[in-house]
Formats: C-alpha cells, structure tokens, sequence
C-alpha cells in the first residue's frame, strides 16, 4: 500500500484521522484510484461496444440479434455487469475521497467492507463474462457484416477488468488487514500463579536454627536498716480534744 507508506503516521484502515486536508495530487497518484480510474474505463468500453455494434441484423432477420452466435444473453449479461462496474466505480471513487475525513472508525470498517466484498464479486462475474464471451464468439459463424472488432474489444476488456477487479479486492483486503491491526483494543491476560509451587521459583527459604536460651540467676540485694531515733514522716499528729468553741466577748445577740 503506497498511499499507506507514504503518510508514515497513524492511520485506520488506509487513511489518515480525520483532521487533515485533502490532497487531489496526491489522491490521483495512488495505486487504488489509478486502477480503479482504469476499471471504469474498461467497463465503459465493454458496453459500449455491445450496446454501439453488438447487434446487427442479417438480410433475411428484421430483428438485430447479438453478434456472440446470435445469442442476446450473452450481449445483456455484459452490459449489465459493465454498466453497474462502471456507476460503481464511480460511487466507490466518490468514497475514497471521502474515506479520510470519517472520523468513526466503524464507519471506515463498513466502507472498507463494502469495497472488499463488491470487488471480489465483481472479479469473479467478470471472469463469467469473459468465458461466456469468448465461448460464443467461437461458435459464431463467419459473416462479414459482424463487426469484428466490437466483438474482439469486448472480450479483451473483459479479461482486463478481471485482472484491475482482482487488483482491487487486493487493496481492499490490504486496507481492511491495516485497519484491524490499528484500531483494535489490546486485552490484558493476567498471568495465573501456579498453585502446586509452594515459593516462588526465585525465592529459596533458609534454615531455621533454633538459639539455645540461658536464664540468668537472680541474687538478692541486702539493704541496710535505717536508725530507729530518725523521726517517722509519716507519723500523723495527735487528735485535738474536742475543745468548746470560741466566743467573741464584744458580742452581744439582739433582743427582739
């Protein structure tokens, strides 16, 4: 993907985050739209041929039949697949275009989707049309007022449209790849510890050895007596006597 490379920044599914401007010079020069400019003009030119020279009447028939061994199938299937390549074509330009200023990345998905799916039915009904072309031709007979070249140029194309059609669903599936690997979340998983490995496989116990434990004697301490005569501190003083109580002799109580 040259369009991818060249932006060397972050991108989902084969366009830059919305944001940025457009560049038409640059639009023009990538591989999808110079392939997919080439498949509108091939499909233009396999249903012009057929609906321009594809049919001619014969003296003897009123009516113009298909120049593919007279068989009008032929002639409507490959206008029918050339005429909806080529609206197509024109459709998903308008969405490359438009492509870069999504800013929903669900929305890139389902476009990418649509253009992935579509090129790949598209490669492989072109393919139909090719063999079905070149099988009538064979057994058209010989008769100068067919247009030759018509015919030949219809075929031709056809096999062309395979090739830029298979291109195409190429680069689609390339955008679609570039999109899941950006825009998808990353799970975390959560390492499960092995619960039948009592320790860790860096971690190595020591060695419990027990210390042998000593205890120590207790030897009393001799205290020497106090002198007796030293006066007890504690000692509480003596009970008053329970003595009358004192009278002022100044005072004399009021007579009422």
């Amino acid at each position: 993907m040259a369009d991818m490379e060249e932006t060397g920044g972050v991108s989902a599914y084969g366009a830059a985050f919305a944001g940025g401007g457009f560049d038409f010079y640059k639009f023009i020069r990538q591989p999808q739209t110079i392939v997919r400019f080439l498949s509108w003009i091939f499909a233009m030119v396999v249903f012009a041929c057929i609906t321009g020279e594809g049919y001619v009447n014969t003296p003897y028939q009123a009516e113009a039949k298909c120049i593919f061994n007279h068989n009008d199938s032929a002639c409507h299937y490959a206008v029918g697949i050339g005429v909806i390549a080529f609206l197509a074509c024109v459709a998903f330009l308008v969405l490359d275009v438009y492509l870069p200023f999504m800013s929903n990345a669900e929305e890139r998905k389902f476009a990418v989707i649509a253009d992935l799916g579509f090129s790949g039915v598209w490669t492989f009904l072109w393919f139909v049309c090719f063999c079905l072309l070149a099988s009538q031709w064979t057994k058209t007979p010989d008769d100068h007022s067919i247009p030759k070249d018509a015919a030949r140029a219809s075929i031709a194309f056809s096999f062309f449209s395979i090739a830029t059609w298979g291109i195409l669903t190429y680069f689609a599936l390339g955008r679609f790849r570039h999109g899941i690997n950006d825009v998808a979340i990353p799970t975390y998983t959560e390492t499960v510890p092995d619960i039948a490995t009592p320790y860790p496989p860096t971690y190595a116990p020591t060695s419990y050895n027990p210390t042998t434990y000593t205890p120590t004697t207790y030897t009393p301490t001799t205290y020497t007596a106090y002198p007796s005569n030293l006066p007890d501190i504690q000692q509480q003083p003596p009970l008053a006597q329970n003595l009358p109580p004192k009278v002022d002799a100044g005072y004399q109580p009021p007579s009422y």
